[in-house]
């Protein structure tokens, strides 16, 4: 009895064993990302292009890692720990293909608030002097980073503790004009902080409200203190950058690689620094002392924690949101999916994991990506080579870069961020399409340009959610309970057959971005559904939409005439530009899918918007009066394909 008992004791136990490893299999696949592209890694057609994409963007990462560790006010070699460390975590936990996640502009100035405020500034220079013991730094550095990685470690948990309570499906709040403000206001806050150095000016350390005004009226009560010298060198540094990179920008698609000009700015102005002397002879601030090597683990002080909580929250959403959009963006181009939540969770572990090895806070960076597009990457292989060659820098090259002036790194930040302050053309784009979010848009920078980004942020979100709600009570024919159908009535048999292959959605509800997406999905599954289900031609008469729901009737037929989705918009009452783009987004998707997409009961605004914002088809007409024209129209075009035909034959 004991024998048998104990029998089916062991029997259940491995059945729980199976499943659990079942079940930890699943997970393991499903949160490392990783572990689904090696094995189908195409090493022939992929890896020259990756291995191409990592040499520049290890160029890149170098330069940025030492600029932006500048930013943050801490040593420059840490910037190189940070372009190294978080890349690796991000390339096993991350879903971007195309994303070039290390040190970010946005991120280092948020920290730079903690390190300047806790560990105020005694002298501006990198030298090392009063060694620590450790990396042959001073204990005033140390102290710095360590309020930097404290920063970055706090950042990184609050990211995973988003990813536990699956906060990115919460995502859709953050609109694509609160994104393109508050990027471009804190682009502009990273511009002020490196006019002391492209002046060569000694500027005291301003933060808080309105502390982006105060350092303007400082360097102009000061002017007379410009470094001549400084000056003309940042002038011809930037130039050269803008005018090499323009180049490299229009002719990209006929040179396989682009100019490094970012490298040899700094090897020709550190060559030049080196032999005129320029340190002592004209007073040109210099990196100093670089490091050889990697630092042993040491765990980010702990004492600090509690002091940095704002600065951490701004870090985890402000380097989130950045990093979601360029992760988005590359899905959307290269066609495969990005799990918001995913995100949080490779993020927070890029912030978390690197602190212990002296990292400043990291995300994803708009010039990195551009660069990973350009160059033709195909995966994160391109990212983990590009930490080899970084490597090398660390234990190689790092020593020569003492000479290095540091208006040229600030040259390379300024023009660096020509990407974010560009958005600024988004204005236009905004106000013809709707000029609620060109005000959201506006506001929102304001409020980033008098605070900080992660105020801005929350300010534009709010901003959004209280306007829509204001909004939606005045869609008087809204109507989510109680939906109407679209009625199409056809006397003659003739007409019945201008049906066929048609499908007719009507929006009876505003489209925002609260339901935009949930919309897209919706429609985009339908029409895949069509085309997977038969070996005919589907064909879908009647389809309602509602509250981000489609159910449609099907009816097969096995004509090849192209198929045509009609979208009623009598019921769209309002709509914003997230609502505007998802409508351009759905025409181009069918248009890939030779579906013919037309638009019935539009009003004038939604025709103007649509019509500046996208490149609709100008032979075929795409707005109708009603859905009757619509359909008529499409019978016309049919019969006249048709007589076309039998005119040939």
């Amino acid at each position: 009895m004991m024998t048998g008992a104990k029998k089916k004791r062991s029997t259940v136990w491995r059945k729980i064993q199976a499943v659990r490893l079942e079940h930890i299999k699943a997970w393991c696949m499903r949160r490392l990302p990783i572990l689904e592209w090696v094995p189908v890694y195409n090493w022939k057609e992929n890896l020259v292009p990756d291995t191409v994409s990592g040499m520049m963007l290890a160029i890149q990462q170098v330069t940025q890692g030492l600029a932006f560790a500048v930013l943050s006010s801490v040593h420059p070699v840490f910037g190189l720990y940070g372009s190294f460390f978080p890349v690796i975590i991000y390339a096993i936990f991350g879903m971007g293909r195309h994303v070039a996640t290390g040190t970010f502009a946005l991120t280092s100035l948020i920290s730079a608030n903690a390190v300047e405020r806790l560990v105020p500034s005694v002298r501006t220079n990198f030298t090392a002097n009063n060694n620590s013991g450790i990396l042959g730094l001073s204990e005033f550095e140390m102290q710095r980073i360590g309020v930097a990685a404290a920063v970055s470690f706090l950042g990184g948990i609050i990211q995973v503790v988003m990813f536990t309570l699956q906060l990115g499906s919460a995502t859709f709040l953050l609109t694509e004009p609160v994104i393109s403000a508050m990027t471009t206001g804190a682009a502009t806050h990273v511009v002020t902080s490196q006019v002391k150095y492209l002046l060569g000016m000694k500027v005291p350390y301003m933060s808080g409200p309105l502390a982006f005004f105060h350092i303007y009226a400082y360097v102009f009560e000061n002017i007379r203190t410009v470094q001549l010298e400084a000056l003309l060198l940042s002038l011809l540094s930037i130039v050269v950058l803008v005018l090499v990179k323009e180049l490299n920008e229009k002719f990209h698609r006929n040179i396989k690689v682009v100019l490094p000009i970012d490298l040899l700015l700094i090897i020709a102005t550190s060559i030049a620094c080196y032999c005129a002397d320029m340190e002592y002879v004209y007073g040109i601030e210099v990196v100093g002392n670089i490091p050889k090597g990697l630092p042993s683990p040491k765990a980010p002080p702990m004492s600090v924690l509690p002091e940095v909580v704002t600065e951490a929250f701004g870090v985890a959403l402000v380097g989130y949101v950045a990093s979601l959009a360029l992760a988005q963006g590359s899905a959307k181009k290269f066609k495969y999916t990005v799990d918001d939540n995913q995100e949080f969770l490779a993020h927070g572990l890029s912030n978390m994991i690197p602190s212990f090895f002296f990292c400043i806070p990291s995300a994803a960076a708009m010039g990195r990506t551009a660069l990973l597009y350009s160059t033709g990457a195909k995966t994160q292989v391109a990212c983990l080579i590009s930490c080899v060659l970084i490597l090398v820098v660390i234990y190689t090259i790092g020593p020569l870069l003492y000479w290095l002036p540091m208006c040229v790194l600030a040259s390379i930040i300024v023009v660096g961020l020509k990407g974010m302050l560009m958005q600024f053309r988004d204005l236009k784009k905004y106000w013809n399409m709707d000029k609620i979010d060109w005000s959201i848009w506006v506001s929102t920078y304001v409020f980033t340009i008098c605070f900080a980004a992660n105020v801005g942020l929350l300010y534009g979100v709010v901003c959004t959610i209280v306007i829509v709600i204001f909004r939606f009570p005045r869609a008087k024919t809204m109507n989510l309970e109680n939906m109407k159908e679209v009625e199409y009535k056809y006397k003659a048999e003739d007409n019945c057959e201008s049906l066929k292959q048609v499908k007719i959605v009507s929006v009876n509800s505003p489209l925002v971005f609260l339901n935009a997406r949930k919309f897209h999905a919706d429609l985009l599954k339908i029409i895949q559904k069509d085309g997977m289900n038969s070996q005919c031609e589907q064909n879908t008469l009647l389809c309602s939409f509602s509250n981000g729901s489609c159910h449609g009737e099907l009816v097969q037929s096995c004509h090849n005439e192209r198929r045509v989705l009609i979208l009623d918009c009598s019921g769209l009452n309002f709509f914003d530009y997230t609502g505007v783009s998802v409508l351009l987004q759905i025409y181009m998707d069918c248009k890939n899918r030779y579906i013919d997409v037309l638009l019935a009961h539009c009003k004038a605004s939604l025709i103007k918007a649509m019509q500046y914002g996208g490149n609709l088809d100008s032979e075929n007409p795409v707005f109708f009066e009603s859905i009757s024209s619509a359909i008529d129209a499409i019978q016309i075009h049919r019969n006249y394909s048709k007589f076309s035909e039998q005119s040939e034959v």
